[in-house]
């Protein structure tokens, strides 16, 4: 008997329906991908399993029981817990204070004694036996912080464990131990369900994958029966054909030229030299010192030392104003702290960082923005009827070209950063986002991006630079590299000679 299922569920807002007669079943022991593109309706599907909205129609099943869920406490006491992508942590607390955090279950009197033995506990289950539990959140690693949360949901008796996108900002070794923690789980019994963009983490984890297209289910495969390419073609609908689009390289003169840059404690004597019309990717993981390069020639750290020019122009580091005026551009992967204005549409997020250019004594020149937002729009491929749309009501795909068409316009083209470029994006709009970034080179652009995604950085790059713990490991022209050498840099798992 399944441990929990759900049979015609449907869930519409307003006129609608993001939810159409999905049915599918979790046993014991599984762990569970869900997949699809943004707006596919997964959100939505866990929101309802954990009770923060109610259905319109269909049922729930809880070991074979209809069973209603009213809000995220009763889902709780149920055993259903959500680890979110963005964590639920109070960084400020110790480990064993974020554990017991919010647990109805822990009586009025208890002792403190027992309180640290289960924490203990729960914490070994998921590898973290050695953490002090005295050390405050805000000291560990975000693969760490995932883990204590999974560590504080086993503390609440959950058996069903709901994930969404654990690993989108973690290291390769981060990831490993998160995988290896979810193995131990099922082992114990439990059952995990688990969303996700990165498609080779389904075939790593998960037993069995459900995909939603367009809000309705469209199949469920084990994993050992279905490959990439049909999964991708599930999800779309369509053959995904090549993600990457096909290009000729026309580089120009020098965009940006680096020399000695420092960023202490961790970079150290970054050399660089990208041209105009060109994509030069910066590889590495979690802590190899790409987003710090990319940061500090955005004028975005205090600290930062070394010899920089744009467009033959020196530059003045530690200063974003400096930056901006130099028509250097960084383009958060935190679109939600980072990169948007979420609560604002889209015509004004597209026009916020242009404002002085369209006003006269204090007055905006409203007409003239419309142009300009209207523009932008056509520029990045977002349909203009959107404009007077909120920016969070976007896709995560939509959302991050709104982030490309802040930055663009106005002039001569200059040089875009940008940290993970696709974080949190589904197949298909990665595909366009590629697209655009081609477009805006052969536009004369010059990108410079930091991933951590081996794949992304082969298909889409002119010159990939190695990183590992600050340091340039290597420089490869358009085809020199392959997956198992840029592996190898990264991870340091080659002789340095």
């Amino acid at each position: 008997m399944p441990i929990l299922a759900v049979k015609g569920l449907t869930k519409r807002f307003g006129p609608n329906e993001v939810l159409r007669n999905v049915t599918l079943a979790l046993d014991a022991q599984e762990v569970r991908a869900i997949c699809g593109e943004n707006g596919a309706g997964k959100s939505t599907l866990i929101k309802i399993v954990t009770g923060v909205y109610r259905p319109d129609g269909g049922v729930l099943l809880v070991d074979g029981e209809p069973t209603e869920i009213t809000d995220p406490q009763h889902a709780q006491e149920l055993g259903i817990a959500l680890v979110a992508q963005e964590l639920s942590l109070a960084p400020a607390l110790s480990v064993l204070d974020n554990i017991w955090l919010g647990n109805r279950k822990v009586p009025l009197f208890h002792r403190r004694k027992e309180l640290r033995a289960r924490a203990r506990s729960a914490l070994a289950k998921v590898g973290l036996g050695d953490l002090s539990l005295e050390t405050p959140v805000s000291q560990l690693s975000i693969g760490r912080r995932q883990l204590v949360e999974l560590a504080r949901m086993l503390t609440r008796d959950a058996r069903i464990f709901m994930l969404d996108e654990p690993t989108a900002t973690l290291s390769d070794v981060e990831i490993e131990r998160i995988f290896d923690a979810l193995r131990a789980l099922r082992a114990e019994g439990k059952s995990i369900i688990y969303i996700t963009h990165r498609l080779g983490e389904v075939f790593q984890i998960c037993d069995t994958v459900s995909v939603l297209r367009n809000g309705e289910l469209v199949g469920t495969r084990r994993t050992q029966e279905i490959d990439r390419a049909q999964l991708m073609e599930l999800m779309l609908g369509r053959s995904m054909g090549e993600m990457y689009p096909r290009w000729e390289s026309r580089p120009g003169e020098p965009a940006l030229v680096v020399r000695n840059l420092r960023v202490p404690p961790i970079v150290e004597n970054f050399n660089l030299t990208a041209l105009r019309g060109t994509v030069v990717c910066l590889a590495g993981q979690v802590g190899s010192g790409a987003v710090e390069v990319l940061r500090a020639l955005a004028g975005l750290t205090f600290n930062a030392t070394g010899n920089v020019s744009v467009a033959g122009e020196p530059l003045q580091l530690r200063s974003a104003q400096k930056a901006q005026a130099c028509k250097l551009r960084f383009i958060s992967e935190d679109r939600a702290g980072e990169g948007l204005f979420l609560r604002l549409n889209v015509g004004q997020n597209l026009v916020a960082t242009r404002l002085a250019e369209y006003s006269r004594l204090g007055i905006l020149a409203r007409r003239g923005l419309r142009a300009l937002a209207a523009g932008l729009a056509a520029a990045i491929g977002i349909d203009r009827a959107r404009l007077r749309s909120p920016a969070d009501e976007l896709s995560g795909g939509n959302q991050q070209k709104l982030a490309f068409g802040r930055s663009i316009g106005g002039g001569e083209p200059g040089v875009l950063l940008m940290n993970e470029p696709t974080r949190g994006v589904d197949v298909g709009a990665r595909a366009e986002i590629y697209r655009l970034i081609r477009g805006l080179c052969e536009a004369g652009y010059c990108l410079v991006l930091a991933s951590s995604d081996i794949e992304e950085v082969l298909g889409m790059a002119d010159v990939i630079v190695t990183m590992y713990r600050g340091r340039q490991v290597a420089t490869y022209q358009r085809g020199e590299a392959d997956v198992h050498r840029v592996l190898g840099d990264i991870t340091h798992a080659v002789a340095a000679a």
